[in-house]
Parts: structure tokens; C-alpha cells; sequence
């Protein structure tokens, strides 16, 4: 008996838990009382989005269900047709033809971007500090000037009669270029805007690539060196898995870049000649607010978005299949 009182007397008695202390001790309680602060600190982010671009959507969905021309504008008439808007759009030819043609507008576009940024990023990884450093600032100029100066200096270049590029070209014996209307065809007319289009989008991709490549740490390219591989062994093994993520993720922003460009194919040309060089921006604007058909514009933006929404999608499903595997 003695044995056992002692045993018990020795055992230290449990102290009380604290009434006000929470369930799961003071790491539980920094977790909630923090865990709606992310919540909140996006509801700024959120008003902001609802009322600048909530709204715009809404009211231009309304519209595209509605026959509103200068007559309704001017009587204050609202004229509710249904989805007759959608089906001139979608019954007709042009639409169909636009819609390809930016398609194709913006393949070509992006291809070459991405293939000018991205030897123009890998030259710069190999030069030397005062070479990147030179070629980093104009490519910094390029991608910082205003879309519609770019856009003005190009109108310059490209002048049928006062032209720069028309007269280097007489200059250098090509005299049938002395006078030649950069913008009286559609090939021509498409050849200035890439043009323009490539040259404002590859600082973009080059610099950042150029950023990621410091990122692939050195030892890798000792090991492929020591196992024998050359330069293009080694950007294939090396250099291109590692920044396959990047590329991906910039030619899915690109694609929508170029598919929303307006300002560079407007203001060069109107999208003439003929209509010929218009995408669905373009078009949208010329039918909506050019022919005043603000429904038909409304209804043509609508469905911009929803071709966007479909190639973008499509791009996403194939990158996320690829990390999958």
C-alpha cells in the first residue's frame, strides 16, 4: 500500500485548460483569424473588375439582342429582336471570312514572334554585359513607344511617295518600288501590319526569356558538355525543356494579343482595301459604329469573344495535356 500512495502522490496533477484558450492551441487560431484576409484583400480587385468590366459586358449583351440604330438612338426606342442579329451574322459569308482570316492573321503573327523572341533572348544570354545592355535598351524602346506612334512612324515608312522604305529600295536598283502603294493590296496591307505587329511583340519575349534562361543553373550545361554535346544538343536537352513552360505560357498571352490587335490594322488602313484586311476587331467596330448597326456590332463582338474563348481553350487543353504527360 505504501508503494502505490507514493506512486500517486508523485503523479503531477494535470493543469486546467484556460477557459478563453481556442481548441487547437495558438497556431489554429492565427489560422482563422487570417483566413479570410485573402478574401478580403481581393474584394478591391473584384469591385473593380464588376463595375469596369462587368458592366460593359452586360450592357453589350443586352445590345446585341436589340435593333438599335440613329432612329432608336435619337427617339430613345428600345427594339428587343431576339437573336436576329446572331443570324444575319452567322447566316452570311462574311463573317465566316473574317473569322479565318483572323485566324490565319494571328498564326503567323505569333509564329514569328516567337521564333525572332526567342533567338533574340538567346543572344542575349551570350553576349556580353555592355552589348546586352545596348541591345536591351532598344528593345525597350520599341516595346514602351505608344501602339498608335508605332503605328504613325510605320504610316511614314511605308508612304507610297514620300516613303523611306520605298526609297531605299528605288535607291538600290528596285525602281519599280519607287512608287508603291504599301496599302493598295491585301498582302501588302498584311505584310505591313506583322511587320509592326512583330516588331512591338518580340522585346516582350526576349527579355523574359532572356530572364528565365539565368534561372538554368550552369551546372547542366557542364554535364552536357562533358557528355559531348554541342551547342544544339545542348539547347535541346537543356536549354528548351527548362524554358518549354515559359514558351508556352507567353505564346498563349501572345495569341491573345495579336487575335485582339484593332489599332495597328485601323489606323494603318481601315481595314481596306475592299474590306480585304479586316479581322474581328475590325470588322466589329466597321459594322457597330462605321455603319451604325450598334446591335450587329454588339453581336459581332460577342461572338469575337467567343472565337477567342475557343482557340485559347483549345491551346490550354493541349498545354495541360502535355504537362500531364
Amino acid at each position: 500500500m505504501s508503494v502505490q500512495t507514493e506512486h500517486a502522490d508523485s503523479v503531477p496533477q494535470a493543469v486546467p485548460a484556460k477557459e478563453d484558450a481556442p481548441p487547437g492551441g495558438p497556431a489554429a487560431a492565427g489560422r482563422r483569424t487570417g483566413g479570410a484576409a485573402p478574401y478580403l484583400l481581393l474584394v478591391p480587385a473584384l469591385l473593380a473588375t464588376v463595375v469596369l468590366l462587368g458592366y460593359p459586358l452586360v450592357k453589350n449583351g443586352m445590345l446585341s439582342f436589340q435593333n438599335l440604330n440613329p432612329r432608336q438612338l435619337i427617339l430613345h426606342l428600345t427594339e428587343w429582336n431576339g437573336f436576329s442579329n446572331y443570324q444575319d451574322v452567322l447566316g452570311g459569308s462574311d463573317f465566316w471570312k473574317v473569322v479565318e482570316r483572323s485566324i490565319f492573321f494571328t498564326a503567323a503573327n505569333v509564329v514569328l514572334i516567337m521564333v525572332l523572341g526567342t533567338l533574340t533572348g538567346l543572344l542575349l544570354a551570350r553576349l556580353g554585359k555592355k552589348m546586352r545592355l545596348l541591345l536591351m535598351l532598344g528593345l525597350v524602346l520599341a516595346w514602351a513607344m505608344p501602339v498608335i506612334a508605332a503605328t504613325t512612324v510605320y504610316q511614314w515608312l511605308f508612304a507610297q511617295r514620300f516613303g523611306v522604305v520605298n526609297y531605299v529600295l528605288d535607291s538600290l536598283g528596285w525602281h519599280s518600288m519607287a512608287d508603291f502603294n504599301w496599302t493598295g493590296s491585301q498582302f501588302s496591307t498584311f505584310s505591313v501590319v506583322t511587320l509592326l505587329i512583330v516588331w512591338q511583340s518580340v522585346p516582350f519575349v526576349a527579355i523574359n526569356l532572356y530572364a528565365a534562361s539565368t534561372t538554368i543553373p550552369g551546372e547542366l550545361y557542364e554535364a552536357a558538355s562533358l557528355d559531348g554535346a554541342g551547342n544544339w544538343k545542348s539547347f535541346t536537352s537543356v536549354t528548351f525543356p527548362l524554358l518549354k513552360p515559359f514558351l508556352l505560357a507567353t505564346t498563349f498571352l501572345e495569341v491573345i494579343w495579336v487575335f485582339k490587335s484593332f489599332t495597328q490594322i485601323f489606323a494603318i488602313n481601315g481595314g481596306g482595301p475592299d474590306r480585304l484586311t479586316e479581322t474581328l476587331p475590325v470588322y466589329a467596330f466597321v459594322e457597330g459604329v462605321g455603319n451604325q448597326h450598334f446591335g450587329m456590332g454588339a453581336a459581332i463582338s460577342f461572338l469575337t469573344m467567343i472565337v477567342l474563348l475557343v482557340l485559347t481553350g483549345y491551346y490550354l487543353r493541349t498545354v495541360l495535356k502535355q504537362e500531364e504527360d
